[in-house]
């Protein structure tokens, strides 16, 4: 379940509001770091999700990071 508030009960994970990021944790280390498997109608919503991310940092995000 995805929880922009961060304030629901139980075990949670936090990750970059990026897609490559939600690419790479729905892999599987999500699932490692959530100690638990994710049911394929959960990976099909976290997915959906997903798709609405941005690619990557927009170019002011990325100066002022370096």
């Amino acid at each position: 379940m995805i929880d922009p508030s961060g304030k629901l009960p139980g075990r949670g994970a936090y990750l970059h509001d990026l897609k490559s990021c939600w690419v790479k944790a729905l892999k599987g280390s999500l699932a490692h770091a959530l100690r638990t498997s994710i049911q394929e109608q959960d990976l099909v919503a976290l997915r959906t999700f997903m798709e609405t991310l941005p690619e990557s940092e927009t170019p002011d995000e990325e100066s002022m990071t370096a």
